[in-house]
């Protein structure tokens, strides 16, 4: 069960209890949806300064939106295409630190400056991105981004390739 409560302590400690929230909120549960829409409210909740945070499957062709936190975005993102379809089609993450100077950038949210995409990857499958948004420039540090992956790990560990909602 989730505890809401205040991250304090070192960075690495506050990654810590996140990540071990993470751990408790997927253990034992087989259902893709949950656990990505609790990963998504978990990290809504953890991170600062974020405006967007969520999932795009992969269907086998193009990325499908899945369970995120913010205001309604893009449904369908062809693989290659902006950050997500790049960090998808490349399985590497990218840290975008202006959106606007990206070529080919989907603007799904005007507010949003800064992304990270992290993809997810379980037995060299891609199963979908993690994607964040931030209305701030250079929002996202490299200790962001290896949290971020460690985050990812973790939760790729407990879903099902190919991927089942339920």
């Amino acid at each position: 069960m989730f505890h809401a409560s205040t991250y304090e302590g070192t960075r690495e400690e506050r990654e810590q209890a996140a990540l071990s929230q993470l751990q408790a909120l997927i253990e034992g549960e087989s259902s893709t949806a949950a656990n990505l829409a609790n990963a998504s409210a978990l990290l809504n909740f953890y991170l600062q300064d974020i405006n967007w945070v969520g999932f795009y499957l992969f269907d086998g062709t193009e990325l499908v939106l899945g369970p995120f936190q913010g205001l309604p975005a893009c449904i369908r993102i062809p693989l290659g295409k902006g950050v997500c379809g790049t960090s998808a089609a490349r399985k590497e993450t990218l840290r975008i630190e202006d959106v606007h100077a990206f070529p080919g950038h989907i603007a799904c949210d005007a507010a949003s400056n800064s992304e990270i995409v992290i993809p997810l990857v379980k037995d060299g499958q891609l199963l979908g991105v993690l994607d964040i948004d931030s209305p701030l420039k250079g929002r996202f540090s490299a200790e962001d981004q290896v949290f971020l992956e460690r985050f990812t790990d973790r939760l790729t560990e407990a879903l099902h390739s190919p991927l089942t909602l339920f």
